[in-house]
């Protein structure tokens, strides 16, 4: 797989973000902005912290922790299907902001991150991410200029236009420069997020962006995950017409002569459908030669490093295809501050803890202290959240569950709950070794 290739095809031995800036994270002292971070540790460096041999029992709820041997092994096995099936990973940042996590994905190849806003892009330049993608259209003044002036060969910065409007907002912009920007022209549907509504549309943007004297045509790119949300017959249809769309797409782009580097992108490709999109994408693969551009595609995967005991467990790939899924990497932690009826418990998490956009989170353990033994927890369920608390329901009859009680809880979607916390403690073993073997910095 070809990891180390510029937007423009130069190739760069570079490293791809800045271990400095990231292992400077290390010497950050803990204090109580950092609600994951137990009072007693006040003032401890990261690195202090760590070393003092701290496990899960000396941690307070609410809390949401990282499974060490998870991630690794998630983010080896993307890393490897994608050098195996010859396509990009540009992983999207911005289900972590994590440059810690970003690391892990660019040591192991990824072409570089993606981000969907100006803020996000401003936080990996700062640690030193030298290949950005931003998954949106540049339509703020503030972030073109920005981005005109952090963007070059070496350091490319990938944006995407879906209409003539942000072409003339771009060339409006930048028109006292000498700046130019490589830009993806976008594909949508109907029903779908943006992207320009047909290929049509789409070939019309095209050509507006090769008329500009300010834009670069390097790729295609689009999002087939707001088209579906389920792995049923009809919800892939309807992925695998839209990417089929895409490739048509790129072939009448190519044919048209509208591209306008050496080597172009091809992009779709969340952590739900990613498996689609290489196979309906692959024929667009091609080797530079003398008639024409080299051709790569790219997916964008970004929840599978964590993935979840909900929403991705039951769509991704590995999880269709009857082989070895993903390992849910993180987990929730809550303690009951009351039981004030038969059957009903209130636990001390809520919306500002963990995520629930994409399902409730699922009781899974209990036990008396928190680090401590657990049995499985048949039968209970989260019926809502507030911002502060759990309702959970469970069988009086069969089930104890007293005021102080812990309950461990799997979560859907990895996108909303890294945002909640600046710091989460990793685990070495969720299920085993329950030690804090490192601390997660976010930048949201």
């Amino acid at each position: 797989m070809p990891v180390n290739t510029s937007a423009s095809g130069a190739d760069t031995t570079a490293p791809a973000i800045s271990a400095a800036s990231v292992a400077a994270l290390t010497e950050v002292r803990l204090d109580w902005r950092h609600k994951a971070v137990p009072a007693t540790a006040s003032g401890t460096t990261h690195t202090g912290f760590v070393a003092s041999g701290h496990t899960l029992a000396d941690l307070q709820t609410p809390l949401l922790t990282l499974d060490a041997g998870a991630i690794r092994g998630n983010a080896d096995r993307l890393a490897s299907w994608c050098w195996e099936h010859g396509v990009l990973l540009a992983p999207h940042g911005k289900t972590t902001m994590a440059p810690q996590l970003w690391a892990e994905q660019l040591n192991r190849g990824a072409w570089g991150i993606t981000l969907a806003n100006f803020a996000q892009l401003r936080v990996a330049r700062q640690f030193g991410v030298r290949r950005l993608q931003l998954a949106n259209s540049l339509t703020d003044p503030h972030a073109i200029e920005w981005v005109a002036a952090h963007t070059s060969a070496e350091e490319p910065i990938l944006s995407w236009v879906d209409s003539a409007g942000t072409v003339e907002v771009l060339n409006r912009t930048l028109a006292s420069g000498q700046a130019v920007l490589d830009v993806l022209v976008e594909l949508g549907a109907p029903g779908g997020r943006t992207g320009a509504r047909s290929v049509e549309e789409a070939v019309a943007v095209a050509r507006a962006i090769a008329d500009s004297k300010h834009l670069r045509l390097v790729g295609v790119s689009g999002y087939e995950g707001s088209l579906a949300h389920t792995a049923d017959d009809a919800g892939l249809a309807a992925v695998r017409g839209y990417l089929a769309q895409m490739r048509l797409l790129h072939e009448r782009l190519h044919a048209e002569g509208l591209y306008g580097a050496e080597s172009v992108i091809v992009t779709a490709g969340g952590s739900a459908y990613f498996d689609d999109v290489v196979s309906v994408l692959a024929p667009c693969i091609v080797e530079q030669s003398d008639g024409g551009p080299r051709v790569d595609v790219m997916i964008r995967s970004g929840a599978y490093i964590i993935h979840d005991d909900g929403f991705y467990r039951g769509i991704s790939p590995f999880s269709r295809d009857g082989g070895d899924p993903f390992r849910a990497g993180m987990h929730g932690w809550a303690r009951v501050v009351s039981q004030p009826e038969p059957g009903l418990a209130i636990l001390d998490a809520g919306k500002r803890d963990l995520p629930f956009d994409e399902g409730l989170p699922r009781p899974q353990l209990i036990g008396p202290v928190l680090g401590g033994a657990m049995e499985p927890l048949t039968g209970a369920e989260i019926t809502s959240v507030n911002d502060q608390h759990c309702f959970m329901t469970f069988d009086a009859e069969s089930t104890s569950v007293r005021p102080g009680d812990v309950v461990r809880l799997g979560l859907s979607h990895p996108c909303t709950a890294f945002d909640k916390w600046t710091i989460i403690p990793v685990l070495a073993d969720t299920n085993g070794d329950q030690s804090v073997a490192d601390l997660i910095h976010t930048f949201f």
